[in-house]
């Protein structure tokens, strides 16, 4: 409407020949070309940051140059731990060839009541499935609703896990139980919530995480000799 109406004004002072109002008309329209650049300038960084995680490949595959031996997901991980589960990685460090491609694997084997504690991936979705046994699994979505979503999966049952969220997997049964993962990342990173929060080394300050989780200081401290990764 602005350029318009400075149009519109632009000509009739064309046509009475006032150079006072034909450049007050100029700056009003170099004005708006001006904001309409800022403005698309913006969109344009923001549609790139909110693309911004693994780079679209600039070939059609990479060719692997290290000679991996524990690249395949073929063996049983050992689940003889005191969650009684174990994730076997093949991401870009175990294959190379899936540098750009933007996708990686995990098999998760479970003992009996086996838990896969609550963790995220900051940079890949993951999809799941189950092949032998049953899982209890489930995400919270974002503040300020931290909505819980669960399933029991049997084999063959399908479940997303959206980026970023805190997901979890528990085998709710009397046997063994595995599940295989896709992941929308060469290298979807993994955080252990618990691990994170009072294994971090060095700790965090008993004072902060005793008022943050509303316990005693000497449980933080004891769940912080427990899982200090010192």
């Amino acid at each position: 409407m602005l350029a318009m109406q400075s149009l519109s004004t632009f000509s009739k002072a064309i046509a009475n020949k006032h150079s006072s109002q034909i450049k007050h008309c100029l700056y009003i329209m170099m004005k708006g070309i001006h904001s309409i650049l800022i403005a698309f300038t913006l969109l344009t960084s923001i549609c790139s940051l909110a693309s911004a995680f693994d780079p679209d490949p600039l070939q059609d595959f990479c060719v692997a140059i290290k000679d991996i031996k524990n690249g395949g997901l073929n063996k049983p991980g050992n689940t003889s731990n005191p969650l009684g589960s174990n994730v076997t990685v093949v991401d870009v460090d175990q294959l190379p060839g899936l540098n750009t491609l933007g996708i990686s694997l995990a098999r998760l084997d479970f003992a009996p009541y086996g838990l896969n504690p609550p963790h995220t991936h900051p940079r890949g979705t993951e999809i799941l499935v189950v092949v032998q046994g049953t899982l209890y699994v489930g995400f919270v979505s974002s503040n300020p609703d931290n909505r819980l979503f669960t399933k029991i999966l049997y084999p063959g049952d399908v479940f997303v896990f959206p980026i970023g969220l805190i997901h979890f997997q528990f085998n709710t049964g009397k046997t063994e139980a595995l599940a295989f993962s896709g992941l929308s990342s060469q290298n979807a990173g993994l955080i252990t919530i618990a691990k994170a929060v009072f294994g971090s080394n060095p700790p965090i300050n008993p004072d902060v995480l005793a008022k943050a989780f509303q316990l005693d200081k000497d449980v933080v401290k004891d769940l912080q000799s427990q899982l200090w990764s010192g």
